[in-house]
């Protein structure tokens, strides 16, 4: 029986090539926005699936999530799932926003 990993390996590829393109678009579209990272546990598998926003600055993180752009990277998300074929019933319990220099969630 495979592992885990290299069962997932065909789906983790296109996640990283989809969630590119999300990077790549709010990039341009989002002020302090500057990179998205993502990270799993494929046992359990998309449950555990998380990707997190990262900002230049807190206060980058926090204009953000109080404007419209939280939904823009939320819908970015959601796309870049959908395209891979990953279904879950609330994409804001898969997404996270941090700054850099900032502790806590993401990476």
């Amino acid at each position: 029986m495979p592992s885990p990993k290299r069962k997932y390996s065909a789906v983790e590829r296109e996640l990283i090539r989809t969630l590119t393109l999300a990077c790549e678009t709010a990039k341009s579209e989002i002020v302090g926005f500057q990179w998205l990272t993502h990270d799993v546990d494929y046992e359990r598998f998309p449950q555990s699936l998380r990707v997190t926003w990262m900002f230049d600055s807190e206060a980058s993180r926090a204009r953000a999530l109080a404007g419209p752009d939280k939904a823009r990277m939320l819908a970015l998300t959601l796309a870049a799932f959908d395209e891979v074929g990953i279904s879950v019933s609330s994409i804001a319990e898969h997404v996270a926003f941090s700054a850099r220099g900032k502790r806590g969630q993401g990476h």
